[in-house]
Parts: C-alpha cells; sequence; structure tokens
C-alpha cells in the first residue's frame, strides 16, 4: 500500500528543491547577468543584482575582437566528432564485456576506470611531444583522437551497464535465426539499447564541449574551441569580468539550450533499466 504525502510535506520538499535547484543555477545566472553589465558595473560593490545600466556593447566587443562562430565551429566538431569515435569503439567492447565475459572482465573494467583517476597533467609532457611529432597539434583531428581516448572509458562503462539490462536470450534467439554477429550488434542489440546510447551519447558531449585543460595545451588558433575562446580574455592586464562573463555566455548557450530540449531522453537513459 502506498503511503500517503501530506500537503505540508510536499510543499516543504518543493521549496527544497527549488532552493537547491536556484543555488545550482545561480552561478549561470550571474554570469549571464553580467554580460549585459559595464566593466565598473561588474566589479562594483555592494554587486548589482538587476538595476543597472543594461547593455550590449560587451557582445559587440566580443564578436569583434574573436571569432565566435570560427570557435564554435570547432568544438562542435571536436564534441561531435569525438563522441561518435567513442560509440564505434565502445559498442563491440561493451557487448563482449556484457555478453560474452572473461575471466579478467572486471579487472579490465576497474582499469580502464582508474585511468580516469589520473592526473591529466601526468601525461602532457609526453601527450604534447607525440602531437607535435606527428602534426597533430593544433588541429581538429587531434582534439578528436585526445578527447575520444579520455572519454572512452566513461561510454564503455555506460554502455555496459544498459546492455547488461538487457535478456541474452534476444541475442540466442537472434543468433538460431541466423544472425551473424554484425547484424546482432546492429538490428538487435543497437536498436534495444536506443535509450542508453543516447543518453551516453548526450553526456559525452557535455564532458568533450567543457574539456578545457587539453584544449588549451593542445591547440593555438586554428583548432581553438570555444573554451580557449574564453581564457582568451583572461590577461596579463586582468580580468575584464563583463567581457569574460559575455564571452562565457555565448560559449554555454549552445550546451545550455541541447540539455533543455534533451533533457527528458537524456534522464530516461540514465534511468535505463532501473525500474522492472
Amino acid at each position: 500500500m502506498a503511503r500517503s504525502v501530506t500537503t505540508r510535506r510536499k510543499t516543504v520538499v518543493t521549496i527544497l528543491a527549488w532552493t537547491v535547484a536556484f543555488l545550482i543555477f545561480f552561478p549561470i545566472l550571474w554570469t549571464v547577468l553580467t554580460s549585459f553589465k559595464s566593466e565598473g558595473d561588474a566589479i562594483a560593490s555592494p554587486p548589482k543584482f538587476l538595476f543597472f545600466d543594461w547593455t550590449l556593447e560587451n557582445y559587440v566587443t566580443v564578436q569583434e575582437r574573436s571569432d565566435y562562430f570560427k570557435h564554435f565551429w570547432n568544438s562542435v566538431v571536436m564534441s561531435v566528432g569525438s563522441t561518435l569515435a567513442a560509440l564505434v569503439l565502445a559498442i563491440p567492447a561493451a557487448w563482449s564485456m556484457a555478453f560474452v565475459p572473461g575471466r579478467r572482465t572486471k579487472d579490465l573494467l576497474m582499469w580502464m576506470l582508474s585511468t580516469k583517476m589520473m592526473p591529466a597533467v601526468g601525461v602532457l609532457v609526453p601527450m604534447y611531444l607525440i602531437f607535435r611529432d606527428t602534426g597533430l597539434l593544433d588541429t581538429r583531428t587531434g582534439l578528436v583522437i585526445v578527447l575520444t581516448l579520455i572519454n572512452l572509458p566513461i561510454v564503455v562503462w555506460m554502455l555496459y551497464t544498459y546492455f547488461k539490462e538487457i535478456p541474452a536470450e534476444i541475442l540466442e534467439a537472434a543468433r538460431m535465426d541466423g544472425a551473424s554477429l554484425r547484424s546482432e550488434i546492429l538490428y538487435v542489440l543497437t536498436p534495444m539499447a536506443v535509450p542508453g546510447i543516447a543518453s551516453t551519447l548526450l553526456l559525452n558531449i557535455i564532458l568533450a564541449w567543457n574539456e578545457a585543460f587539453w584544449t588549451l595545451n593542445l591547440t593555438a588558433a586554428k583548432a581553438a574551441p570555444l573554451t580557449a575562446f574564453i581564457a582568451s580574455y583572461s590577461s596579463p592586464e586582468g580580468l575584464f569580468y563583463a567581457k569574460l562573463s559575455a564571452a562565457s555566455t555565448m560559449a554555454i548557450a549552445p550546451i545550455l539550450i541541447m540539455g533543455w530540449f534533451s533533457q527528458k531522453q537524456l534522464v530516461r537513459g540514465l534511468t535505463f533499466g532501473a525500474v522492472k
């Protein structure tokens, strides 16, 4: 029998949920508001929240100083390309670990996860030298490769979790009907795991879009994404908070819009298999 929930409890939980949501969203809101301030209002004390002279000057200055659309396109290629490449590699790997496990499968999964615990700066020098010697420095191809390798453990783990929820008997039935390994993965397994694959794709696009360490160290001008676009407004002369906020708003706006419209699919995928 379901436990009844009082109106008071609902009200308290709703207020707490909205409070937590506002605290999480407040830095983004403050960044957006600051982007419409003058540099003087941006550093005013006490801070001005809504009552200030709104201006679009920062956005005009940012666009005149930097080619936003060039950085935007680099971010799209980098994030989408690395995610698709990781999915191509991870789907067969996750299939083999979920349906044809070996004695060392769990050890292999833990090893893959452990690579995410290593500080990125620990391999910066060898990675930089490899990219320099192979001509991949400041190229989109180089960024796609490095971000594919960085996010591959997460993609494999997520897909492995989703695939484990699919009954193996369905795949066995497909084999009995004469399906090849390729047909089994493409036409039986993949369609059944669409929610999980979609959420994995969305989450890893977000992770790649927000990656700053490698994009700042392996690019200069040609392949610089939006993370480098933001960093360019931190200079030895000081921080120009209003212009930095405008650049940050322009950089996060596409991924926020994508996340807003895909939130149902993302939640559905992340809870895939959680309820029997």
